[in-house]
């Protein structure tokens, strides 16, 4: 499994339009062959600014790096991109990770 995260810095004053520009757009990434899984986070609230994280778990680094090759599907998911820097500040931070291990609890998530 291979996971990537972008996190981000929403000012303040900004973050409810940067929660509802990730919440109710389409998501297309969840099409893609090879993702497994996209969680949105919340962080914990500072008083400037406010953290906010998206995961997308994929099953293999071939299956994230061919959608991001420059897929039809990638350049349309992205088509707004930029159009939000106004919202944050700075640069998003992104890594990138291969799962090593998963360890699973006794309950699964609702």
């Amino acid at each position: 499994m291979f996971v990537v995260v972008n996190r981000f810095k929403v000012r303040l004053d900004w973050h409810p339009d940067f929660r509802r520009r990730w919440l109710d757009r389409e998501v297309l990434l969840n099409t893609a062959p090879g993702c497994l899984m996209i969680p949105f986070l919340k962080g914990s609230a500072y008083p400037n600014p406010v953290a906010y994280i998206s995961h997308a778990f994929w099953a293999s680094r071939e299956a994230f790096e061919a959608w991001r090759g420059g897929s039809d599907l990638f350049q349309t998911a992205h088509k707004n991109a930029g159009k939000g820097e106004h919202l944050t500040i700075g640069q998003r931070a992104f890594s990138a990770s291969e799962v090593l291990r998963t360890v699973e609890g006794m309950e699964q998530a609702a």
